[in-house]
């Protein structure tokens, strides 16, 4: 991986489910999780499934490299199309495997994504905080944190799925700095995850800094975030409901793109769309029966961070 990659990776993995539902386990802290109305459960997990295919077929398009793996619903793992809770990859050849909230995403973790990834890139050590479940300490992986690859900043949202604990043990590990902070929706939640309010990339950062409860620490964020010179695209309540805040950067041969859903891009203002233009390409892919289950496309992606095998 290149040092102008850092923060934007090459290549992804995404899990293409074959039985797609609504997880109930997660709904009750997933304030973005919406129902599928008189839509039958085949017809939901049909519509999810296509809406994968083709978002892997439009990134690998645009040049990104995909790693597609198949879940065919037999261990019952609704939230499996959101790989990026359960690992993340590292410059150096580090990967992180986490522990989860919800019993049945424990489930999603698949050794054959951890194989695969040792045998096409140069992973060095993998650091598995999976058995924190048995303290009921929880961290979500790129879900519950965000992380600045350049300035090594952790940016967290305390919620059931980002334990101080874990956060501060993946930091140490991993030389990032935690910064957490209280959040709220406009309905006084705390936000589930801290990549549906904030998307870190390269030249630019999109946040709701509207929903972190703290002034203090608001400003403190808004000027960590521009510190390394980027452009803050600052997102409101409504924009970050539509999953404008739940975006990643990713690079290709031609530069880098910011992928995103069709909901979240019509949500943006030309204004903000042309802070983003300045140095990433707005890539959308519809997803609307995916984002049922309270995510969108940030969470469908985990990134590959390490360099390749060659």
């Amino acid at each position: 991986m290149t040092s102008q990659h850092i923060q934007a990776p090459g290549a992804v993995v995404m899990i293409r489910p074959h039985r797609f539902h609504a997880n109930p386990e997660t709904a009750r802290d997933n304030a973005f999780q919406r129902s599928a109305g008189d839509l039958s459960q085949d017809i939901v997990a049909k519509h999810a499934y296509n809406e994968v295919t083709a978002a892997a077929a439009r990134l690998e398009t645009e040049g990104v490299r995909v790693h597609i793996f198949e879940d065919r619903g037999e261990n019952d793992t609704p939230d499996s199309v959101f790989p990026n809770n359960w690992f993340s990859t590292h410059p150096g050849g580090h990967v992180a495997i986490y522990p989860m909230y919800s019993p049945s995403r424990r489930r999603e973790r698949r050794y054959d994504v951890i194989e695969m990834l040792k045998a096409e890139y140069r992973v060095q050590d993998i650091i598995d905080y999976s058995s924190l479940e048995f303290d009921n300490l929880f961290l979500e992986g790129t879900g519950a944190m965000v992380l600045d690859h350049i300035a090594r900043v952790a940016y967290t949202a305390q919620s059931n799925r980002a334990d101080a604990i874990a956060l501060e043990r993946f930091c140490t590990h991993f030389n990032f700095e935690p910064m957490a902070f209280a959040t709220a929706d406009q309905d006084g939640n705390p936000i589930y995850h801290t990549n549906v309010m904030m998307c870190i990339a390269t030249e630019f950062a999109m946040v709701g800094l509207e929903m972190i409860k703290d002034a203090s620490r608001r400003e403190e964020i808004r000027l960590r975030l521009a510190e390394m010179g980027r452009t803050i695209v600052e997102l409101d309540y409504h924009q970050i409901g539509e999953f404008a805040g739940n975006a990643l950067e990713l690079s290709t041969p031609t530069g880098r793109i910011l992928a995103l859903s069709s909901r979240a891009a019509a949500s943006l203002t030309d204004a903000q769309k042309s802070d983003i233009g300045k140095s990433a390409k707005i890539v959308e892919l519809a997803v609307p029966t995916i984002e049922l289950a309270g995510g969108s496309v940030r969470c469908m992606l985990a990134g590959i961070h390490l360099s390749r095998r060659y």
